[in-house]
């Protein structure tokens, strides 16, 4: 490992390069910084990435024909430039990211990421994600590294030794955090209907957001909860601490919280490092369907944009626009399915646009994508109650969906049911 500084470690980065940059809170971003600074003397370099917290200057304007990004998964921060057509977006289910990577479909010349200092033994850690980040790190030509002394040192497989580092930068500063956002009654309504379909002992996955916060408060009185989700928040803290989620009933990973990645609030980082309750491992294992449904009682909850009344997920787009990715939510409904007493969870509210559309629609906006199938779903929520799609015709589900909906638009779902169903 050669310590050297930004512009010196990103002067190994060739044109035609494929250049893989750590996730969520890991960017590097001295890296990214200096790889844009040079971007004037390279051509075709693609940069591929999850969802990243923090600025992202390679996807500025100016670095067209020097650096172009290919997003996996799209956040705040790249949207605009991938509905510009400034950027790329490539569907893909998060189970099979690091097969891509090993098998050539999506070789990896260069990765970037962010760790801690050697230990005594010379093991850094990838700290709060190793989603993606440890198979770019095992296929990548060239691994670049910041070293960073505020990354929190996490349990699982999240070591990786000096040796396997080429070039080192040396920063000193804190991760981008935030705190959990506010939740109203429309989000405690959903979450009630939630926490009545989770049984005791009952292994959880969910994600970010108002409505996977107010869930996890609303299991405060559950018992012997288990955690196996792609995805660690701040709730989960709160459970782990009252002794609401002990991972006990688990089949796999008994007493151990399994996530590939944490995002949240620095007492969320605080409370992940050097705890061996919390192991981080790959997408490979945490999102592998088999894994999946080898748990106890699993009980996947995601989230849509918008569900058709014969079941349709869309949850990836708002139209032809790409809002987020496919991330882990088929491998999640797939895997809870085959999980004895399993079962998956869609947690929407019945409208947006403060009232004035509705979630549950007659069809999927044009352009919109399909997420999960209408062969996939189960159980869906919102405010106005839970029904179960599962093992139902397509009139039954259109009713039940109804059920569910703002009434506000009820008539009209029931006036569109009838045309298409022939009620």
């Amino acid at each position: 490992m050669k310590i050297v500084d930004a512009d010196q470690a990103v002067a190994a980065v060739k044109s035609g390069n494929r250049v893989y940059l750590h996730e969520v809170s890991m960017v590097p971003q001295s890296l990214v910084e200096a790889l844009t600074r040079r971007a004037h003397q390279l051509q075709d370099v693609e940069i591929v990435h999850l969802h990243t917290e923090g600025n992202a200057p390679h996807i500025a304007p100016e670095c067209a024909g020097h650096l172009r990004h290919n997003a996996l998964f799209v956040g705040p921060n790249v949207r605009e430039a991938v509905a510009d057509g400034r950027a790329d977006f490539t569907p893909v289910f998060l189970s099979e990211v690091p097969e891509l990577f090993r098998d050539g479909t999506m070789p990896i010349d260069v990765a970037f990421v962010q760790v801690s200092p050697p230990d005594a033994h010379g093991f850094c850690r990838l700290g709060l994600s190793v989603a993606c980040a440890r198979a770019a790190v095992e296929n990548a030509a060239l691994v670049v590294a910041e070293l960073n002394p505020q990354i929190p040192v996490t349990c699982g497989d999240t070591a990786i030794h000096s040796s396997r580092i080429h070039l080192a930068v040396q920063v000193d500063r804190p991760l981008p955090s935030s705190a959990p956002q506010p939740y109203g009654d429309t989000e405690r309504s959903i979450a009630k209907h939630v926490a009545e379909l989770v049984p005791d002992g009952a292994t959880l996955q969910m994600g970010i957001g108002k409505i996977p916060d107010a869930v996890l408060e609303a299991l405060e009185q559950h018992n012997d909860l288990g955690v196996h989700t792609e995805m660690f928040s701040d709730g989960l803290v709160d459970l782990l601490e009252k002794g609401v989620v002990t991972n006990r009933q688990k089949s796999r990973f008994k007493r151990r919280a399994v996530t590939s990645f944490a995002m949240g609030s620095e007492r969320l980082y605080e409370f992940v490092d050097n705890n061996p309750i919390v192991e981080f491992h790959s997408s490979r294992i945490v999102n592998d369907l088999n894994e999946i449904g080898k748990q106890h009682l699993m009980t996947a909850i995601n989230s849509a944009i918008q569900i058709d009344l014969t079941g349709q997920i869309c949850a990836d787009s708002m139209g032809e626009k790409i809002f987020s990715g496919i991330g882990g939510q088929m491998d999640f409904v797939q895997g809870a399915s085959r999980s004895p007493g399993g079962k998956s969870i869609m947690a929407l509210p019945s409208t947006a646009r403060r009232g004035t559309v509705t979630r549950i629609v007659p069809h999927l906006a044009g352009g919109a994508g399909v997420v999960t199938t209408r062969g996939h779903v189960q159980w869906v929520v919102t405010e106005y109650g839970a029904v179960n799609l599962r093992g139902r015709n397509l009139r039954d589900r259109a009713e039940r969906l109804t059920s569910i909906a703002h009434p506000d638009f009820r008539d009209e779902l029931r006036e569109a049911a009838a045309r298409r169903f022939c009620f």
